[in-house]
């Protein structure tokens, strides 16, 4: 085959799909919390359990992802899922009662499971082996630009346009251009191209990984990655939820709103940055020792700047940010690394499905710790849970 090893162009493909994928089912529920209570005026409660109704149903479908490959084919369904994501966003925007939200949070817990974190592993694992931590990377930090892209343009169309415009605009576009490109690239397997993965001049050896034994659950390596993992997205998704208030006081709510874009930004650098410097034969458990402590470095950053330390304030969210984009992308690595190449897609799928039902509460446990006791305990606990998950992650057994 000419024009080069394809693997990288489906890396690009499953870039633009990470970004519509975050940019609905991640970033966009916030947003649409503020556009139905200030709105429509609906109570701040119901909204905020249809959104976590739509992380613990995705949680739900998500660990059956491997066998909807298997028995549909990559193709299939991701472009439902694209399709799902779509048409649950304009059933959240288009919703005349607060009860319709259940039925559009299912819809758009169903485009989130196929199309997120396991799915884009699901798309990547097939063309890299050596080359993964580098490729995964690359893939995820659609993530982060579907925060960077998704967040200003669904408030920017909801301001101007309206919330169901808006809702019709961005996921209308989002078919029409992922639809096509999915087809292009998600089908294909190396195999079928004529190539091997990453691109070599022969298939890999096959690593010397012995299966563990025993149902996943009752693995004690699969035991302490979900257990530390979740703690750690739960640090992140309570700490995230609440954080532009708390820099509130010292930044503004401009700079507040800055500070979240440089922590999105030094997510893109740590996460690129693990992806290409990561040896081959590292321990990727202590590599996420690491993300935990950087991600800890920044909570105790917090505590000091005590809601009015603008530098302080600052470089929490520099730390905070450099470990954000890895806490996605680190453990489909150390499964690769520790499961037989035939189990990683299921053990990924159900370690994301088990650490999203975890971070679905975390922004009700954290607003509730702020209204029983204010705002100073919210950055301890962030920092007590990245350490716990420290801990947790190397203990194999």
């Amino acid at each position: 085959m000419t024009g080069g090893f394809f693997g990288w162009r489906v890396v690009a493909a499953a870039f633009a799909l990470a970004a519509y994928a975050w940019g609905i089912g991640f970033y966009g529920p916030g947003l649409w919390l503020l556009a139905l209570t200030e709105g429509r005026g609906w109570s701040v409660g119901t909204v905020s359990a249809a959104i976590t109704l739509h992380f613990l149903a995705s949680a739900a479908i998500v660990s059956r992802l491997p066998r909807l490959h298997d028995r549909f084919g990559t193709v299939a369904v991701t472009r439902a899922g694209i399709v799902l994501a779509a048409a649950g966003a304009a059933a959240w925007a288009f919703a005349a009662a607060p009860w319709q939200l259940v039925p559009a949070a299912l819809l758009t817990a169903a485009g989130w499971a196929v199309t997120g974190g396991a799915a884009i592993n699901a798309l990547i694992s097939r063309w890299f082996d050596r080359a993964r931590p580098a490729a995964l990377a690359m893939a995820y930090n659609g993530a982060s630009m579907g925060g960077i892209l998704f967040a200003p343009l669904w408030t920017a169309l909801i301001a101007g346009a309206g919330f169901p415009v808006a809702a019709l605009l961005i996921g209308g576009g989002g078919v029409l251009l992922l639809w096509p490109l999915a087809g292009r690239y998600f089908g294909p397997d190396p195999a079928a191209m004529g190539q091997h993965q990453d691109g070599a001049p022969a298939p890999p050896a096959p690593r010397p990984v012995a299966a563990p034994a025993g149902a996943l659950r009752s693995q004690p390596g699969f035991r302490s990655l979900t257990l530390a993992f979740a703690l750690g997205m739960v640090a992140q998704m309570g700490l995230l939820s609440q954080l532009a208030s708390l820099l509130a006081p010292a930044l503004g709510v401009r700079g507040a709103g800055l500070a979240l874009s440089l922590a999105t930004i030094c997510a893109v650098v740590g996460r690129t940055a693990v992806g290409w410097l990561l040896p081959p034969g590292a321990d990727r458990r202590r590599a996420a020792v690491l993300n935990f402590a950087v991600q800890a470095a920044g909570s105790l950053c917090l505590m000091a700047a005590g809601g009015d330390g603008a530098a302080l304030a600052l470089l929490a969210c520099a730390l905070f940010g450099l470990g954000l984009g890895n806490l996605l992308s680190l453990p489909p690595l150390i499964v690769q690394a520790e499961w037989p190449a035939a189990q990683v897609g299921a053990v990924v799928a159900a370690l994301s499905a088990v650490t999203q039902a975890c971070y679905a509460f975390a922004p009700a446990l954290f607003g509730l710790l702020r209204e029983a006791a204010g705002d100073m305990p919210v950055a301890p606990a962030a920092l007590l849970l990245q350490l716990l998950a420290a801990a947790i992650v190397l203990r194999r057994r």
